[in-house]
């Protein structure tokens, strides 16, 4: 038995929702809404050294000014690391995770992949790693991008479960919320797109389901990076919400919507949720032409 379809969005409170946070949000949303399933927000406040005071809940009323809202209580990180501990600690027993004493300066040389430790000296605060068989490639079929195949043993190595700082990493918090919060499907930002390797090789040491995947296409600004709350780029504004949704649908290379969904933002969010198409939308990278919270913003390849 298939089990009902439960998305989630999950931006890291490092600043105010930028228009490539809000693509992943809208794209996630329609997604969860189309199948009829929840749709759950979560807030990755693991990396205090990265927050910024009060972005989580600008964050949060910028979703509900776009008419994103979401299905139950909001879940943060911050607040899960004895999950996470013990899933640590069940790798840690059957030698699927290590401590690693390694600096950054010291795995310079094998272009910071860790395939053994080569420090001689330990250090009272040691990172803790997944350890990567020789060989070992992961496949996945993503919803967007098709087949995607990594040899993680050449392309990241052994990775980090747990900073030398004691904070968690992420590819162990998001595995570890997923499983307990019953996602079955990810969609988000195609950065993340390489992680994904990483993540499914976790689940499959702590036994835990793989949800289906779906890669959105980043958005890049003026200079072509990609957009970054840590840098402010392009935050969203909830004075013009229609127009942002409009520019980020375009985005999302779907067909325009019937005149009615010009009418305001629920209006729009109606007709999005019945007229979405996953196969319309791009792989490559868009750039957004002005600021998101400008009426006359633009998206183009």
């Amino acid at each position: 038995m298939t089990a009902p379809y439960r998305g989630r969005f999950a931006p890291s409170p490092s600043g105010p929702l930028h228009a490539g946070s809000m693509l992943a949000a809208l794209g996630s949303w329609l997604l969860a809404r189309q199948a009829g399933g929840d749709w759950l927000v979560r807030i990755e406040d693991i990396d205090p050294p990265r927050e910024v005071a009060g972005a989580a809940q600008a964050q949060l009323d910028t979703l509900a000014a776009f008419g994103l809202h979401h299905d139950g209580a909001i879940e943060y990180q911050s607040r899960r690391g004895h999950l996470y501990q013990a899933a640590l600690e069940r790798l840690l027993a059957d030698g699927s995770a290590f401590e690693c004493h390694c600096s950054r300066s010291e795995l310079a040389a094998s272009g910071g992949i860790h395939r053994r430790c080569v420090t001689r000296r330990p250090r009272p605060d040691p990172a803790i790693r997944l350890r990567v068989a020789d060989g070992c490639s992961i496949a996945f079929d993503d919803a967007v991008h098709g087949r995607v195949a990594q040899r993680v043993d050449l392309e990241v190595g052994d990775f980090v479960l747990r900073r030398s700082d004691g904070l968690w990493a992420y590819q162990l918090a998001v595995v570890v919320d997923d499983a307990d919060q019953g996602i079955t499907d990810v969609v988000r930002g195609a950065d993340l797109l390489d992680s994904t390797p990483r993540q499914l090789l976790l689940q499959r040491a702590l036994g835990l389901p793989t949800p289906r995947h779906a890669h959105l296409p980043l958005l890049l600004g003026a200079d072509g990076r990609k957009l970054s709350k840590s840098e402010a780029a392009l935050p969203v504004s909830a004075d013009a919400p229609l127009a942002t949704l409009q520019m980020l649908w375009d985005c999302l290379g779907q067909a325009p919507l019937a005149g009615s969904a010009a009418h305001g933002a629920t209006e729009f969010l109606r007709a999005a949720v019945a007229g979405f198409r996953l196969d319309r939308v791009p792989l490559r990278a868009r750039h957004v032409c002005a600021a998101a919270h400008n009426a006359n913003a633009t998206c183009r390849a």
